[in-house]
């Protein structure tokens, strides 16, 4: 695509009618420019792309899209934003690619990867090929590629749509931050499905309020759309339980199915029944009453499960159909994973690094402890410090054992993060261990038969994140090497 028809996209952006070479790449970091590129000057939180400009045009920019006007020997494009802009542009670059995908998006505090997964086992066993973004990985049919954000930036996520639409994939399922949304990741991005899963506190070092917060969730709901098309109908899915789905029904124009346990829902789940290796409700929906029986365990599971249950019937697949997927699924990776290595008592290992998720993950687990409840938690570094004596509260008040540890400490101090989290523990009985390894290793060997060890925060990942260094490093190994080892 020739430069002039590729800004004529954009409104506004400062008259050019120069040069007119060919665009064959759209780059924001100076690092993958190659000759024929339009290079987009961002300004982040740490770097200004702007000063990378002339190297750009060193290595063979064609273009420049500059929020400043810069003297250079290639054109330079000045726009109001420059990160609006790479929304436009990589859109129009890519072919609109999100417009030829069934796009799903989840957002919510807790459970997005947890019901992205399930959603995208439901499509890919309709026949569908699927792919899905998110938190652990992008994957296109069957195939894994590593991420840096739960969600991409504008100009990433049009190229992983294109790849889809170019490698068969109908359906495409993603996980949408509240950070993307904010800050305009997913302009561009034509939703066909919002799925709202919970609002609890995170993310208040970025937010700074817990209604800004609400408020960036909301907009996946809001830029929906007010068009009604009778062949593709968008749809909002909302747990009706959480107080928040009020506000977001008022914003989006969409068709809305709610789910819920507590209040009456499109869909609810009713007679609850758990036990340590599964869940059984009886759903009632518009098509009737059905049995469902998963091998999730806990209450929170059976939101997640609704959730998707919801999204598969905007998808307009039969709910028959929807609960035998939902039944063959043993789990996802990191959440409420159990390590099993023939020992006598239970290690889980979750990724609730909130303390609603926490709870939700204690109180799963004291239904079925037959003795004492271990709690491993951390919390991360340079993230809401206001959470810390909150994690740590709730880990005393729902486990008989709880250590604090280390969990991705990154440039701040272990034992700094260690003394704002024993804020919410006086009075209560901790135990601290700043190395994550050896709190594991601790707790494995303290435990009996009956015992409960939930390590918690981490989940999925494989690292850990101490200073300028990147660690390798997973709870479910370190666990399972615990358990050999005694």
């Amino acid at each position: 695509m020739n430069l002039h028809k590729l800004i004529s996209y954009l409104q506004p952006y400062k008259t050019y009618s120069g040069e007119n070479p060919d665009i064959s790449s759209i780059e924001n970091d100076s690092r993958n420019v190659q000759k024929g590129s339009l290079f987009i000057c961002i300004k982040g939180f740490n770097v200004d792309g702007h000063d990378f400009a002339s190297l750009a045009v060193k290595k063979g920019a064609a273009a420049i899209i500059s929020e400043k006007e810069m003297t250079l020997p290639v054109p330079v494009i000045v726009v109001p934003n420059s990160k609006r802009a790479m929304s436009v542009l990589s859109d129009a670059f890519f072919g609109q690619p999100s417009r030829d995908l069934h796009l799903i998006g989840i957002t919510g505090t807790n459970g997005k990867t947890t019901i992205s997964h399930l959603i995208e086992k439901i499509l890919s066993d309709s026949g569908e090929k699927t792919g899905l973004i998110g938190t652990m990985y992008t994957k296109i049919g069957e195939k894994k590629f590593e991420v840096k954000n739960t969600t991409p930036d504008s100009l990433t996520l049009q190229r992983i749509f294109k790849q889809m639409v170019d490698a068969g994939v109908k359906k495409t399922v993603m996980e949408v931050s509240s950070h993307a949304l904010d800050e305009g990741r997913t302009h561009g991005c034509d939703f066909d499905i919002a799925v709202f899963s919970n609002l609890t506190q995170d993310h208040l070092d970025y937010h700074k309020t817990m209604d800004e917060y609400k408020q960036a969730k909301g907009l996946l709901f809001s830029q929906l759309g007010s068009e009604y098309r009778h062949h593709s109908p968008k749809f909002a899915i909302f747990n009706i339980d959480d107080a928040a789905s009020e506000s977001y029904i008022r914003a989006t124009a969409a068709h809305i199915i709610t789910y819920g346990i507590d209040q009456k829902a499109d869909l609810q789940a009713l007679n609850i029944q758990m036990t340590p290796t599964g869940t059984e409700f009886d759903l009632l929906s518009p098509f009737g009453a059905h049995k469902v029986s998963m091998q999730l365990i806990g209450k929170f599971s059976v939101y997640n499960v609704l959730a998707a249950i919801g999204a598969g019937i905007a998808a307009s697949i039969p709910v028959e159909q929807i609960i035998r997927s939902i039944e063959e699924v043993q789990g996802v990776s990191g959440r409420f994973e159990t390590v099993d290595a023939g020992q006598d008592f239970s290690v889980i290992v979750d990724y609730s690094h909130t303390p609603d998720s926490l709870q939700n993950a204690l109180t799963t687990v004291k239904q079925f402890a037959e003795k004492r409840i271990f709690v491993i938690i951390g919390c991360g570094g340079d993230r809401d410090r206001s959470k810390r004596p909150l994690m740590a509260k709730i880990a005393c008040l729902y486990s008989t054992d709880p250590i604090f540890t280390s969990d991705n400490p990154r440039s701040e101090d272990p034992v700094q993060i260690l003394k704002d989290m024993e804020e919410g523990a006086q009075g209560n009985n901790h135990k601290t261990i700043i190395d994550r390894k050896e709190a594991i290793h601790y707790a494995v060997k303290a435990a009996s038969e009956g015992d409960v060890i939930l390590i918690a925060g981490k989940g999925h990942e494989t690292y850990q994140l101490i200073g300028d260094q990147i660690l390798n490093f997973d709870d479910r190994i370190v666990a399972k090497e615990a358990i050999e080892e005694r």
